[in-house]
């Protein structure tokens, strides 16, 4: 969905932004994409961007959000970090996005066959990396609380703790920014979780969060 000016954007609930999301993502299965002119997309956007969404995803080379939601430029606000897990520095560009640049949704999106969960189930310890694998710690403690017969290493048992870091992640966003969460209690903004198949190319949107 292409917005061209502040208007535009204001006009935009918190539960359409949504539905433009689904409805890309439709696109994007069915090969019709909508967005291809980059070109026009780039003069567009020169004078200035009116995102509609907030997207965190992971850093894997399959997940773009761009492509797999049939986004254009400056359509979203794209956050990527391997495990789409939680920081500081990424909850500061979340408040940026709705609060002074007028996005409506975030959405926090795993996906499955994801490394860095995986890493976490395993325990991987690797420079920095190690600190980033434990945020994911307590989805994956979770998980074996609630189901300690798993042994995390099957795609299904990492991928149940993908979709775990996914509903933390979202906790912890409304519980960590008094910003989005007062922006979330207004309705002004809204929260999705989703899970991306990288087999399929589909996202399944797990949790709707509105006011």
């Amino acid at each position: 969905m292409r917005l061209h000016n502040v208007e535009d954007q204001k006009s935009v609930t918190p539960q359409l932004a949504l539905s433009f999301l689904k409805e890309g993502n439709k696109r994007f299965v069915e090969n019709l994409k909508a967005h291809s002119n980059l070109l026009e997309q780039v003069n567009e956007s020169k004078s200035g961007q009116f995102p509609f969404a907030a997207i965190l995803s992971c850093i894997d080379s399959r997940t773009s959000a761009e492509l797999i939601f049939d986004q254009g430029l400056g359509d979203i606000f794209s956050v990527r970090i391997a495990g789409n897990v939680l920081n500081e520095d990424i909850l500061g560009s979340m408040e940026f996005a709705c609060k002074l640049a007028g996005s409506k949704i975030i959405v926090v999106l795993g996906h499955s066959s994801c490394g860095a969960i995986a890493g976490a189930c395993k325990e991987i310890k690797l420079g920095h990396l190690t600190n980033l694998l434990e945020k994911i710690t307590p989805s994956v403690n979770h998980v074996k609380e609630n189901h300690p017969k798993m042994s995390l290493s099957t795609n299904e048992e990492v991928d149940l703790v993908a979709l775990q870091n996914v509903e933390y992640v979202i906790k912890t966003i409304l519980k960590e920014s008094a910003v989005l969460n007062e922006m979330f209690n207004k309705g002004e903004i809204g929260i999705a979780g989703a899970f991306y198949r990288v087999d399929t190319g589909e996202v399944k949107f797990v949790k709707e969060l509105f006011k």
